[in-house]
């Protein structure tokens, strides 16, 4: 297997942290106000299920930032689109991905609940994570020794904090891109992401979700634009639609597909169900994904994947395209609730044409035991759990779950 070379371009560290610095004061001021409405709302409903938390490889992974202005404006927003020459027909070739959703490994924080053999954590699932062109999932935590959180303790307020030397595990799992982008990635200030960022990539892992960016890799002629997306300003967020399609569209025409990730929707044991309206969750705006993903699969997206609920979600097929619109948690080692779906996992694994039109798919089903590790699940939970949420929710939908998983689309 072939290591990950990984480039930067274009965009200075300074700009970036001064951009991180200034979300991560409004996230200290929304988190202080979340805070005083946890202590009306914090009954026992809310507390069950709720829980915040290559084959052959690409050859290398280019970041860069097409809009320079990234604060929402009256004058209409015009992208700045690299120059690149006009790109030569994509090979005839499929590309397939794996994708997992929320991932914590253990905190130290505000007291250790750390593995005491951390190399075993994801020795479980291992296999399951092979044999693909990415491995794709969400680092829902910080990579840090900082040690100052921006969150209060006690109720639904958890900051999540991983020695950096974890990164290690996570590249040895064999994870090429984790998002960034969710509502943890400041729990430890500017300083925990930037050294989140940081631990993640001299791994060879791109962390994926600063706002403005899109990463594209190259595999084997044909390049993949990736974007990652949450519910909140400070990074590339679901709730501004506008900045969304230019991103896409920028992507687009940079690359033969376009990969969507979002951290967004309600969370817990009552949120597995999918909606086309705007979802709220702690008082905060979670955004309308049905409609957040329609229209980037509209703007020229081709996979959308989605975490964030904590719990699998339905899948959808729209225009050709796949959506998952949520991948539950995968790992959450003493920190991640795991009363009923929460422990319901899975490794999605997706295989696209050169255009990014969905072929086919499986749902590799995975269990979490009560500590938050994962395991290959012989029951199939999961497998019965997004069937029927499918049927249920996008009846239309023209797709279909085989028992053992595999996922097709309907002739």
């Amino acid at each position: 297997m072939s290591k990950v070379v990984l480039r930067e371009q274009n965009t200075p560290t300074s700009i970036v942290q001064q951009r991180l610095k200034s979300a991560s004061e409004f996230f200290q001021i929304t988190s202080r106000r979340r805070a005083w409405l946890l202590v009306g709302v914090g009954t026992l409903s809310f507390a069950i299920g709720l829980s915040f938390g290559i084959s052959q490889r690409k050859s290398e992974i280019e970041e860069y930032y097409p809009l320079e202005e990234l604060e929402p404006s009256p004058a209409p927003l015009q992208p700045e689109l690299p120059k690149v020459p006009v790109r030569p027909k994509p090979p005839e070739i499929n590309i397939k991905i794996k994708a997992v959703g929320d991932v914590v490994p253990g905190t130290n924080y505000p007291r250790n609940r750390l593995h005491p053999q951390k190399e075993k954590l994801f020795q479980g699932v291992k296999p399951s994570l092979r044999g693909a062109d990415f491995l794709f999932g969400n680092f829902e935590g910080t990579l840090t020794n900082y040690p100052f959180s921006t969150k209060g303790m006690g109720g639904m307020m958890v900051a999540f904090r991983s020695p950096p030397n974890y990164n290690r595990i996570l590249k040895d799992a064999g994870f090429d891109l984790m998002n960034v982008a969710n509502n943890h990635s400041f729990d430890f200030n500017t300083q925990g992401l930037l050294d989140t960022i940081h631990n993640l990539e001299k791994t060879g892992i791109k962390a994926l979700g600063k706002k403005g960016q899109v990463l594209i890799a190259h595999h084997r002629g044909l390049s993949i634009a990736w974007i990652g997306f949450s519910s909140y300003d400070m990074h590339n967020s679901v709730n501004n639609l506008k900045q969304a399609t230019a991103l896409v569209r920028a992507a687009r025409n940079n690359a033969d597909i376009v990969v969507i990730s979002f951290h967004a929707g309600a969370e817990g044991t009552g949120a597995l169900n999918v909606r086309n309206k705007t979802e709220y969750f702690s008082g905060e705006n979670r955004g309308n994904l049905v409609l957040f993903s329609h229209v980037m699969i509209d703007s020229g997206a081709d996979l959308i994947l989605g975490h964030g609920p904590h719990v699998p979600r339905a899948l959808e097929l729209y225009k050709g395209k796949l959506i998952a619109y949520s991948l539950g948690n995968f790992m959450g080692y003493r920190s991640l609730a795991t009363d009923a779906q929460l422990a319901y996992s899975l490794v999605l694994e997706v295989e696209l044409n050169n255009r990014g039109d969905f072929i086919s798919g499986k749902i590799i089903p995975i269990y979490l035991s009560r500590d938050g590790i994962p395991y290959r699940d012989p029951d199939g939970r999961t497998i019965k759990l997004i069937r029927l949420l499918t049927q249920k929710d996008f009846p239309k939908t023209r797709l279909t779950i085989a028992n053992d998983g595999r996922i097709l689309r309907k002739k």
